[in-house]
């Protein structure tokens, strides 16, 4: 099921976020999915927002420079479901737990985002949207696997001085963002555009604005992993091409 959980209030949340589930049915997403494999493994990542010292904010991780994929890269934490787990929604708050401290007690779900298939690496992903309602200080799980955590204002993901777009050297164009010393870009940057605009925040920024992966910070061997080690998401953002205003409509681009 997409959209707001049953039984669900929203009643208090902030405007942004009721905006955000009431289009959690159809998030706009810039780029084309193609149809699951039967053999696709499910996986969901958390987008927990809450209220910080800095405003409005979103959880994201930086894996550690030691992992042999995604080594250094942003993500929402998340992973692949166990057996028997309560998926999506207990699949995420697990990987939240074990990746950056989060206890599930603090944590209120609210709705579901569209699953989404990642061919490459065969995984279809379930975002879970949830409020932090008892915000707690956020901690590093396991140092080999991830290399800090971080609550990212939403006012700086929004703020047009920290958009741009990079090219990956496969072809693949896509959006990006300079926040907290970070450079988040492919699966999670476009899960964090769509979320920006279906949450009201999106403000006018450059798109024309496009930096090749290496100048822009960002390791261009794979793409960011906000799904663990083990090919979750490692070829998955060289698969499409993102068209910008007077762009050409998406294209899928051959992996090399």
């Amino acid at each position: 099921m997409t959209g707001l959980l049953p039984g669900v209030d929203t009643t208090g949340l902030p405007g942004y976020l009721q905006r955000l589930v009431a289009a959690a049915g159809d998030l706009p997403l810039r780029h084309r999915m193609q149809a699951a494999t039967d053999t696709a493994r499910r996986s969901a990542v958390l987008i927990l927002f809450g209220e910080g010292p800095r405003g409005a904010d979103v959880l994201l991780i930086e894996k550690s420079a030691r992992l042999r994929t995604h080594a250094g890269q942003p993500a929402f934490p998340g992973g692949g479901a166990d057996p028997g787990e309560d998926y999506p929604v207990g699949t995420a708050l697990r990987e939240a737990q074990e990746e950056a401290g989060v206890d599930p007690d603090g944590v209120r779900v609210l709705a579901t985002l569209p699953e989404l298939f990642l061919g490459p690496s065969d995984n279809l992903v379930v975002p879970v949207v949830a409020w932090w309602a008892d915000p707690r200080d956020v901690t590093v799980g396991d140092p080999q696997e991830v290399a800090r955590v971080a609550r990212v204002p939403l006012a700086e993901l929004a703020d047009p001085a920290n958009r741009f777009r990079v090219r990956h050297p496969a072809g693949y164009v896509g959006p990006a963002f300079g926040v907290a010393g970070m450079v988040v870009w492919g699966f999670t940057a476009g899960l964090l555009d769509a979320v920006l605009e279906a949450a009201g925040l999106a403000r006018p920024w450059n798109p024309r604005d496009v930096r090749p992966l290496e100048s822009a910070g960002a390791r261009p061997e794979s793409a960011p992993g906000s799904l663990g080690e083990g090919g979750v998401e490692d070829a998955a953002a060289p698969t499409v091409a993102d068209g910008g205003p007077g762009d050409p409509a998406a294209r899928t681009v051959p992996r090399r």
